[in-house]
Protein backbone atom coordinates (compact mmCIF):
# COMPACT_ATOMS: atom_id res chain seq x y z
CA UNK A 1 0.00 0.00 0.00
CA UNK A 2 2.70 2.52 0.87
CA UNK A 3 4.55 1.59 -2.32
CA UNK A 4 1.37 2.20 -4.35
CA UNK A 5 0.85 5.62 -2.74
CA UNK A 6 4.45 6.53 -3.41
CA UNK A 7 4.16 5.47 -7.06
CA UNK A 8 0.97 7.43 -7.43
CA UNK A 9 2.64 10.50 -5.88
CA UNK A 10 5.61 10.22 -8.23
CA UNK A 11 3.26 9.88 -11.20
CA UNK A 12 1.24 12.97 -10.18
CA UNK A 13 4.39 14.98 -9.58
CA UNK A 14 5.79 14.06 -13.00
CA UNK A 15 2.43 14.89 -14.59
CA UNK A 16 2.43 18.36 -12.99
CA UNK A 17 6.00 18.98 -14.12
CA UNK A 18 5.08 17.80 -17.61
CA UNK A 19 2.05 20.12 -17.77
CA UNK A 20 4.10 23.06 -16.49
CA UNK A 21 6.82 22.33 -19.02
CA UNK A 22 4.22 22.08 -21.77
CA UNK A 23 2.69 25.39 -20.69
CA UNK A 24 6.15 26.88 -20.57
CA UNK A 25 6.84 25.69 -24.09
CA UNK A 26 3.54 27.14 -25.26
CA UNK A 27 4.34 30.46 -23.64
CA UNK A 28 7.78 30.35 -25.23
CA UNK A 29 6.18 29.59 -28.59
CA UNK A 30 3.68 32.41 -28.12
CA UNK A 31 6.47 34.81 -27.30
CA UNK A 32 8.40 33.62 -30.33
CA UNK A 33 5.36 34.17 -32.56
CA UNK A 34 4.79 37.63 -31.08
CA UNK A 35 8.31 38.96 -31.34
CA UNK A 36 7.51 40.67 -34.64
CA UNK A 37 9.86 40.73 -37.57
CA UNK A 38 13.46 39.60 -37.18
CA UNK A 39 15.82 40.64 -39.96
CA UNK A 40 19.15 39.38 -41.11
CA UNK A 41 21.00 41.68 -43.48
CA UNK A 42 21.96 40.02 -46.76
CA UNK A 43 23.68 42.87 -48.57
CA UNK A 44 24.46 46.29 -47.13
CA UNK A 45 26.19 48.85 -49.33
CA UNK A 46 28.35 51.69 -47.98
CA UNK A 47 26.46 54.73 -46.73
CA UNK A 48 27.18 57.78 -44.61
CA UNK A 49 25.60 58.07 -41.12
CA UNK A 50 21.89 58.67 -40.62
CA UNK A 51 20.93 62.34 -40.27
CA UNK A 52 17.89 64.19 -38.97
CA UNK A 53 15.82 66.55 -41.10
CA UNK A 54 13.87 67.28 -37.89
CA UNK A 55 10.97 69.71 -38.43
CA UNK A 56 11.67 70.53 -42.06
CA UNK A 57 10.17 69.31 -45.32
CA UNK A 58 13.56 68.64 -46.87
CA UNK A 59 13.67 64.82 -47.02
CA UNK A 60 14.35 65.04 -50.77
CA UNK A 61 17.60 66.91 -50.10
CA UNK A 62 18.71 64.59 -47.29
CA UNK A 63 17.97 61.42 -49.23
CA UNK A 64 19.26 62.77 -52.55
CA UNK A 65 22.58 63.77 -51.02
CA UNK A 66 22.80 60.53 -49.02
CA UNK A 67 22.48 58.71 -52.35
CA UNK A 68 25.28 60.79 -53.90
CA UNK A 69 27.45 60.31 -50.83
CA UNK A 70 27.10 56.55 -51.33
CA UNK A 71 28.01 57.03 -54.98
CA UNK A 72 31.23 58.68 -53.85
CA UNK A 73 31.96 55.74 -51.54
CA UNK A 74 31.22 53.27 -54.34
CA UNK A 75 33.88 54.98 -56.45
CA UNK A 76 36.43 54.86 -53.64
CA UNK A 77 36.16 58.53 -52.77
CA UNK A 78 36.29 59.72 -49.15
CA UNK A 79 33.13 59.82 -47.08
CA UNK A 80 31.79 63.35 -46.69
CA UNK A 81 28.64 64.88 -45.29
CA UNK A 82 27.32 67.22 -48.00
CA UNK A 83 25.23 70.27 -47.12
CA UNK A 84 21.50 69.72 -47.51
CA UNK A 85 20.72 73.36 -46.78
CA UNK A 86 23.01 74.58 -49.56
CA UNK A 87 20.71 72.67 -51.93
CA UNK A 88 17.60 73.96 -50.14
CA UNK A 89 18.78 77.59 -50.40
CA UNK A 90 19.30 77.36 -54.16
CA UNK A 91 16.14 75.34 -54.76
CA UNK A 92 14.00 77.90 -52.95
CA UNK A 93 15.68 80.72 -54.91
CA UNK A 94 14.96 78.98 -58.23
CA UNK A 95 11.46 77.95 -57.20
CA UNK A 96 10.57 81.56 -56.34
CA UNK A 97 11.45 82.69 -59.87
CA UNK A 98 9.28 79.92 -61.37
CA UNK A 99 6.41 80.67 -58.99
CA UNK A 100 6.35 84.35 -59.92
CA UNK A 101 6.76 83.58 -63.62
CA UNK A 102 3.61 81.44 -63.61
CA UNK A 103 1.69 84.12 -61.67
CA UNK A 104 1.66 82.14 -58.44
CA UNK A 105 0.24 78.97 -59.97
CA UNK A 106 2.91 76.65 -58.62
CA UNK A 107 3.22 74.48 -55.55
CA UNK A 108 5.48 76.81 -53.58
CA UNK A 109 6.39 74.82 -50.49
CA UNK A 110 9.30 73.06 -48.81
CA UNK A 111 9.02 69.86 -50.87
CA UNK A 112 11.26 68.92 -53.75
CA UNK A 113 12.58 66.02 -55.80
CA UNK A 114 15.82 64.14 -56.36
CA UNK A 115 16.47 66.03 -59.60
CA UNK A 116 16.49 69.26 -57.58
CA UNK A 117 19.64 67.95 -55.90
CA UNK A 118 21.41 67.01 -59.12
CA UNK A 119 20.19 70.15 -60.93
CA UNK A 120 21.45 72.48 -58.21
CA UNK A 121 24.82 70.74 -57.99
CA UNK A 122 25.20 71.00 -61.78
CA UNK A 123 24.40 74.70 -61.69
CA UNK A 124 25.85 75.89 -58.38
CA UNK A 125 28.15 73.17 -57.04
CA UNK A 126 28.03 71.90 -53.48
CA UNK A 127 29.76 72.39 -50.12
CA UNK A 128 30.33 70.17 -47.06
CA UNK A 129 27.92 70.30 -44.13
CA UNK A 130 30.76 71.58 -41.93
CA UNK A 131 31.00 74.67 -44.13
CA UNK A 132 27.27 75.38 -44.38
CA UNK A 133 24.86 73.80 -41.88
CA UNK A 134 21.93 76.15 -42.55
CA UNK A 135 21.33 76.83 -38.85
CA UNK A 136 21.51 80.60 -38.71
CA UNK A 137 18.36 81.22 -36.67
CA UNK A 138 18.96 80.09 -33.12
CA UNK A 139 18.09 76.40 -33.46
CA UNK A 140 20.27 73.32 -33.02
CA UNK A 141 18.19 71.32 -35.51
CA UNK A 142 16.25 72.20 -38.64
CA UNK A 143 12.93 73.91 -37.83
CA UNK A 144 11.52 75.49 -40.98
CA UNK A 145 7.90 76.34 -40.25
CA UNK A 146 8.48 80.07 -39.76
CA UNK A 147 10.83 80.37 -42.72
CA UNK A 148 8.58 78.37 -45.05
CA UNK A 149 5.57 80.51 -44.16
CA UNK A 150 7.48 83.77 -44.54
CA UNK A 151 8.91 82.83 -47.93
CA UNK A 152 5.49 81.80 -49.23
CA UNK A 153 3.83 85.01 -48.10
CA UNK A 154 6.63 87.04 -49.65
CA UNK A 155 6.33 85.52 -53.14
CA UNK A 156 2.55 85.75 -52.97
CA UNK A 157 2.88 89.45 -52.21
CA UNK A 158 5.18 89.85 -55.22
CA UNK A 159 2.63 88.17 -57.48
CA UNK A 160 -0.26 90.24 -56.07
CA UNK A 161 1.49 93.61 -56.33
CA UNK A 162 -0.56 96.56 -57.66
CA UNK A 163 2.23 98.23 -59.63
CA UNK A 164 1.42 96.50 -62.94
CA UNK A 165 5.00 95.26 -63.12
CA UNK A 166 7.58 93.58 -60.91
CA UNK A 167 10.17 95.57 -59.02
CA UNK A 168 13.84 94.96 -59.75
CA UNK A 169 14.50 94.19 -56.09
CA UNK A 170 12.10 91.39 -55.29
CA UNK A 171 14.39 88.39 -55.81
CA UNK A 172 17.30 89.92 -53.94
CA UNK A 173 14.92 90.68 -51.10
CA UNK A 174 13.71 87.08 -51.22
CA UNK A 175 17.22 85.62 -51.02
CA UNK A 176 18.01 87.93 -48.12
CA UNK A 177 15.34 86.06 -46.16
CA UNK A 178 17.11 82.81 -47.02
CA UNK A 179 20.42 84.36 -45.91
CA UNK A 180 18.96 85.38 -42.58
CA UNK A 181 17.59 81.93 -41.82
CA UNK A 182 20.06 79.57 -43.48
CA UNK A 183 23.13 81.81 -43.77
CA UNK A 184 24.85 83.40 -46.73
CA UNK A 185 26.12 81.01 -49.35
CA UNK A 186 29.95 80.77 -49.16
CA UNK A 187 31.73 81.84 -52.31
CA UNK A 188 35.06 80.34 -51.18
CA UNK A 189 35.96 78.05 -48.32
CA UNK A 190 38.74 75.85 -47.00
CA UNK A 191 38.26 72.12 -46.57
CA UNK A 192 40.95 69.68 -45.48
CA UNK A 193 43.66 72.27 -46.07
CA UNK A 194 42.60 73.25 -49.59
CA UNK A 195 40.69 76.24 -50.97
CA UNK A 196 37.52 75.58 -52.96
CA UNK A 197 34.54 77.30 -54.48
CA UNK A 198 31.24 75.36 -54.41
CA UNK A 199 31.72 74.51 -58.08
CA UNK A 200 35.34 73.42 -57.77
CA UNK A 201 34.43 71.29 -54.73
CA UNK A 202 31.73 69.56 -56.79
CA UNK A 203 34.10 69.02 -59.70
CA UNK A 204 37.29 68.07 -57.87
CA UNK A 205 36.30 66.56 -54.52
CA UNK A 206 32.85 65.09 -55.18
CA UNK A 207 33.71 64.24 -58.77
CA UNK A 208 30.32 62.90 -59.89
CA UNK A 209 28.70 63.65 -63.24
CA UNK A 210 25.12 64.67 -62.50
CA UNK A 211 24.11 63.66 -66.02
CA UNK A 212 24.77 60.04 -65.06
CA UNK A 213 21.69 59.96 -62.82
CA UNK A 214 18.15 59.37 -64.01
CA UNK A 215 14.71 59.01 -62.44
CA UNK A 216 12.42 56.10 -63.26
CA UNK A 217 8.74 55.45 -62.55
CA UNK A 218 5.99 53.07 -63.63
CA UNK A 219 2.52 54.29 -64.61
CA UNK A 220 0.19 53.41 -67.47
CA UNK A 221 -1.17 56.89 -68.23
CA UNK A 222 1.98 57.47 -70.29
CA UNK A 223 3.66 55.08 -72.78
CA UNK A 224 6.30 52.75 -71.42
CA UNK A 225 9.91 53.43 -72.46
CA UNK A 226 9.18 57.13 -72.87
CA UNK A 227 9.82 60.14 -70.62
CA UNK A 228 7.06 62.13 -68.96
CA UNK A 229 6.61 64.88 -66.41
CA UNK A 230 5.60 63.14 -63.19
CA UNK A 231 2.43 64.94 -62.15
CA UNK A 232 3.07 65.51 -58.46
CA UNK A 233 3.02 68.90 -56.69
CA UNK A 234 6.66 68.75 -55.58
CA UNK A 235 7.86 68.44 -59.19
CA UNK A 236 7.84 72.23 -59.43
CA UNK A 237 10.56 72.26 -62.11
CA UNK A 238 8.55 69.90 -64.36
CA UNK A 239 11.45 67.52 -64.85
CA UNK A 240 10.84 64.23 -66.64
CA UNK A 241 11.17 60.63 -65.50
CA UNK A 242 11.54 57.45 -67.54
CA UNK A 243 8.56 55.09 -67.58
CA UNK A 244 8.88 51.29 -67.39
CA UNK A 245 6.49 48.42 -66.52
CA UNK A 246 6.28 47.45 -62.87
CA UNK A 247 8.19 44.20 -63.28
CA UNK A 248 11.08 46.13 -64.85
CA UNK A 249 11.04 48.76 -62.11
CA UNK A 250 11.46 45.90 -59.65
CA UNK A 251 14.18 44.41 -61.84
CA UNK A 252 16.07 47.73 -61.87
CA UNK A 253 15.98 47.97 -58.08
CA UNK A 254 17.26 44.43 -57.62
CA UNK A 255 19.88 44.71 -60.37
CA UNK A 256 21.17 47.98 -58.88
CA UNK A 257 21.66 46.56 -55.41
CA UNK A 258 23.19 43.33 -56.71
CA UNK A 259 25.72 45.40 -58.67
CA UNK A 260 26.74 47.64 -55.74
CA UNK A 261 24.57 50.68 -56.61
CA UNK A 262 22.27 52.22 -54.01
CA UNK A 263 18.97 53.87 -54.93
CA UNK A 264 17.20 57.12 -54.05
CA UNK A 265 13.58 56.21 -53.30
CA UNK A 266 10.54 58.53 -53.44
CA UNK A 267 7.44 56.89 -51.98
CA UNK A 268 4.07 57.29 -50.34
CA UNK A 269 4.42 56.86 -46.59
CA UNK A 270 0.80 57.58 -45.67
CA UNK A 271 -0.06 53.86 -45.60
CA UNK A 272 -0.65 52.34 -42.18
CA UNK A 273 1.88 49.70 -43.17
CA UNK A 274 4.54 52.42 -43.20
CA UNK A 275 3.53 53.78 -39.80
CA UNK A 276 5.10 50.64 -38.39
CA UNK A 277 8.50 51.84 -39.60
CA UNK A 278 9.01 52.93 -36.00
CA UNK A 279 9.08 49.17 -35.40
CA UNK A 280 11.58 48.89 -38.21
CA UNK A 281 9.31 47.53 -40.93
CA UNK A 282 7.03 48.79 -43.74
CA UNK A 283 4.61 46.21 -45.14
CA UNK A 284 1.36 45.87 -47.07
CA UNK A 285 -0.74 43.39 -45.06
CA UNK A 286 -3.44 41.32 -46.74
CA UNK A 287 -6.55 39.97 -45.02
CA UNK A 288 -5.36 36.79 -43.28
CA UNK A 289 -7.83 34.42 -44.94
CA UNK A 290 -5.33 31.88 -46.24
CA UNK A 291 -4.79 28.74 -44.17
CA UNK A 292 -7.67 29.67 -41.86
CA UNK A 293 -10.38 27.38 -40.57
CA UNK A 294 -14.04 28.08 -41.35
CA UNK A 295 -14.51 29.38 -37.81
CA UNK A 296 -11.53 31.74 -38.16
CA UNK A 297 -12.78 33.01 -41.51
CA UNK A 298 -16.24 33.58 -40.03
CA UNK A 299 -14.73 35.45 -37.07
CA UNK A 300 -12.69 37.65 -39.44
CA UNK A 301 -15.68 38.47 -41.64
CA UNK A 302 -17.81 39.43 -38.64
CA UNK A 303 -15.11 41.64 -37.15
CA UNK A 304 -15.76 45.44 -37.32
CA UNK A 305 -13.50 47.28 -39.80
CA UNK A 306 -11.62 49.07 -37.03
CA UNK A 307 -10.80 45.78 -35.32
CA UNK A 308 -9.76 44.25 -38.65
CA UNK A 309 -7.36 47.13 -39.15
CA UNK A 310 -5.93 46.76 -35.67
CA UNK A 311 -5.49 43.03 -36.23
CA UNK A 312 -3.75 43.57 -39.58
CA UNK A 313 -1.23 46.04 -38.22
CA UNK A 314 -0.31 44.44 -34.93
CA UNK A 315 2.66 42.90 -36.73
CA UNK A 316 3.42 40.59 -33.81
CA UNK A 317 4.76 38.19 -36.43
CA UNK A 318 5.29 38.28 -40.22
CA UNK A 319 2.01 38.72 -42.08
CA UNK A 320 0.78 37.75 -45.56
CA UNK A 321 0.86 40.68 -47.98
CA UNK A 322 -1.07 41.86 -51.00
CA UNK A 323 0.04 40.83 -54.46
CA UNK A 324 0.63 44.12 -56.27
CA UNK A 325 -0.30 44.64 -59.92
CA UNK A 326 0.34 47.42 -62.41
CA UNK A 327 -3.38 48.23 -62.28
CA UNK A 328 -3.34 48.60 -58.50
CA UNK A 329 -0.48 51.08 -58.73
CA UNK A 330 -2.32 53.15 -61.31
CA UNK A 331 -5.64 53.24 -59.46
CA UNK A 332 -3.89 54.32 -56.26
CA UNK A 333 -2.04 57.10 -58.11
CA UNK A 334 -5.13 58.32 -59.97
CA UNK A 335 -7.24 58.35 -56.79
CA UNK A 336 -4.64 60.25 -54.71
CA UNK A 337 -4.13 57.17 -52.55
CA UNK A 338 -0.48 57.20 -53.58
CA UNK A 339 1.11 60.61 -53.17
CA UNK A 340 4.64 61.96 -53.26
CA UNK A 341 5.30 62.04 -49.53
CA UNK A 342 8.86 61.19 -48.65
CA UNK A 343 12.36 60.68 -50.03
CA UNK A 344 14.59 57.91 -48.65
CA UNK A 345 17.68 55.91 -49.60
CA UNK A 346 17.74 52.15 -50.32
CA UNK A 347 21.11 50.75 -49.27
CA UNK A 348 20.70 46.99 -49.21
CA UNK A 349 18.63 43.84 -48.73
CA UNK A 350 17.68 41.59 -45.85
CA UNK A 351 15.51 38.56 -45.07
CA UNK A 352 13.02 38.06 -42.26
CA UNK A 353 12.81 34.91 -40.14
CA UNK A 354 10.75 33.23 -42.89
CA UNK A 355 13.32 33.96 -45.60
CA UNK A 356 11.23 36.70 -47.24
CA UNK A 357 13.14 39.46 -49.04
CA UNK A 358 13.09 43.02 -47.68
CA UNK A 359 14.95 46.18 -48.68
CA UNK A 360 17.05 48.03 -46.13
CA UNK A 361 16.28 51.75 -46.20
CA UNK A 362 18.09 54.70 -44.67
CA UNK A 363 15.70 57.37 -43.40
CA UNK A 364 16.38 60.96 -42.33
CA UNK A 365 14.52 61.06 -39.02
CA UNK A 366 17.52 60.47 -36.79
CA UNK A 367 17.75 57.23 -34.77
CA UNK A 368 13.98 57.11 -34.23
CA UNK A 369 13.59 53.31 -34.10
CA UNK A 370 15.32 50.15 -32.91
CA UNK A 371 17.43 50.01 -36.08
CA UNK A 372 19.04 53.42 -35.48
CA UNK A 373 17.13 55.18 -38.24
CA UNK A 374 17.10 52.37 -40.82
CA UNK A 375 14.07 50.23 -41.55
CA UNK A 376 13.05 47.31 -43.75
CA UNK A 377 10.55 47.52 -46.63
CA UNK A 378 8.79 44.54 -48.15
CA UNK A 379 8.75 43.98 -51.90
CA UNK A 380 4.94 44.41 -52.09
CA UNK A 381 5.16 47.78 -50.33
CA UNK A 382 8.01 48.82 -52.60
CA UNK A 383 6.09 47.80 -55.72
CA UNK A 384 2.87 49.49 -54.66
CA UNK A 385 4.04 52.75 -53.12
CA UNK A 386 7.15 53.72 -55.08
CA UNK A 387 6.57 57.02 -56.87
CA UNK A 388 9.95 57.04 -58.57
CA UNK A 389 13.58 56.13 -58.02
CA UNK A 390 16.87 57.74 -58.98
CA UNK A 391 19.74 55.51 -60.09
CA UNK A 392 23.01 55.70 -61.96
CA UNK A 393 22.51 54.82 -65.63
CA UNK A 394 24.88 51.87 -65.22
CA UNK A 395 22.61 50.48 -62.50
CA UNK A 396 19.92 49.75 -65.10
CA UNK A 397 19.97 46.27 -66.68
CA UNK A 398 21.39 46.51 -70.22
CA UNK A 399 18.22 45.27 -71.89
CA UNK A 400 16.03 47.87 -70.17
CA UNK A 401 18.62 50.57 -70.73
CA UNK A 402 18.53 49.83 -74.46
CA UNK A 403 14.74 50.18 -74.49
CA UNK A 404 15.09 53.57 -72.81
CA UNK A 405 17.81 54.56 -75.30
CA UNK A 406 20.15 55.54 -72.49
Amino acid sequence: MKKGIKSCFVFLLSLIVSVQASAGNENSSDKKDKKGYVFEDVKVLPATPVEDQHRSGTCWSFSGLSFLESEMLRLGKPGVNLSEMFIVWHTYAEKAIKHVRVHGNLNFAAGGAFHDVTNMISKYGIVPESVYDGLNYGEDKHVHGEMDRGLREFVDAVVENKNQKLSTAWHEAFTSILDNYLGEIPQKFEFEGKQYTPQSFADEYVGLDMDDYVEISSYTHHPFYSKFILEVPDNWSWDEVYNVPLNELEEIIDYSLNNEYTIAWAADVSEKGFKSSNKGVAVLPAAPETNMSDAEISRWEEMPEREKEQELYKLEKPVPELEVTQEMRQVAFDNFQTTDDHGMHIIGTAKDQNGKLFYKVKNSWGDYNKYDGYFYVSKPYMNYKTMCIMVHKDAIPPGIRAKLEL
